[in-house]
């Protein structure tokens, strides 16, 4: 309600009740809403709270999507016509890219604590038992027999599960995603994501020119994820007022760089890592924290 300092003479009051000239704070009145003090008449005048659309909320996570979409067609056409060296550095030069982001990401480990206990100990522990339950319920087999039906069904060719993988993981754990997608659904602002949309496109045509059609459906998971992540904001901001120092986010991040570097490891032909055993981990993190924090 917009005021202002306006002097009167107040009508119709005896000399002496009050001084002759008072300050009084008034609200704006509309045209033809009554006299300044107080008839049935006077409204405020109020500016209603702007709501998002669901577009609004959604423009950075489909921005994104259509640029790893864009990339992974792009990589397909490039795909078989490169010389085998130029297609090798291509994916080198994205697996050493990889590395330098699971690094970065994997940092984040030295900023969370639970209770007395250190982040990078309790990014451990949750990597290790991770790592076991994705074992026990044998989900890197499980992400290959779906990978090789979805393979057949659209006769893709290369290493269609690892593609899809790699991508899933590279592009949706970290800090861009999750601080993003909270920006973009509470604000419209989809500067964030725009942004990681670029890096995510750029990546996708390396990636495909390597495993394949499998990189495309990362698709996917972008929208359910990131998208989930938009439509929830309203509600996480509550849970996590300060996300870019919430220690569990910083777990699930430095987990999750720990994971890319694995991604990495395997687009130069180290070693091969089962990235896709340690997917339990991104889920026990915040729990292992929240254990930690219990018994200190």
């Amino acid at each position: 309600m917009g005021e202002g300092l306006l002097q009167v003479k107040p009508p119709g009051l005896e000399q002496g009740s009050l001084p002759g000239m008072v300050g009084l704070p008034v609200p704006w009145v509309e045209e033809g809403g009554g006299s300044i003090l107080g008839e049935d008449k006077l409204h405020s005048r109020r500016i209603a709270p702007m709501e998002l659309s669901l577009l609004d909320k959604l423009s950075g996570t489909l921005a994104n999507a259509a640029t790893v979409t864009l990339g992974t067609g792009l990589g397909l056409m490039l795909r078989g016509r490169l010389p085998e060296r130029m297609a090798r550095i291509m994916v080198q030069g994205v697996g050493l890219t990889t590395l330098f982001i699971g690094f970065s990401m994997a940092g984040a480990l030295g900023k969370a604590k639970g209770g007395a206990i250190d982040g990078v100990v309790l990014g451990l522990i949750a990597l290790v038992l991770g790592g076991l339950l994705g074992e026990w319920w044998r989900i890197e087999e499980a992400l290959e027999g779906i990978g090789d039906k979805i393979k057949r069904a659209v006769r893709g060719g290369g290493s269609f599960t690892e593609g899809f993988v790699a991508a899933s993981l590279l592009f949706c754990v970290g800090p861009m995603t999750l601080l993003g997608s909270i920006q973009n659904g509470l604000t419209g602002d989809p500067s964030i994501l725009l942004l990681k949309a670029t890096l995510d496109g750029l990546s996708a045509i390396a990636l495909t020119s390597s495993f394949g059609v499998g990189v495309g459906f990362s698709v996917l998971v972008i929208l359910g994820y990131q998208g989930g992540i938009a439509l929830l904001a309203g509600t996480l901001s509550q849970v996590l007022p300060d996300p870019a120092q919430d220690p569990r986010v910083l777990l699930v991040t430095g987990v999750g760089g720990l994971m890319v570097l694995g991604v990495g490891i395997n687009l130069l032909g180290l070693t091969k890592v089962r990235v896709g055993s340690f997917l339990p981990a991104l889920l026990l993190a915040p729990l292992v924290w929240a254990l930690a924090n219990w018994l200190s």
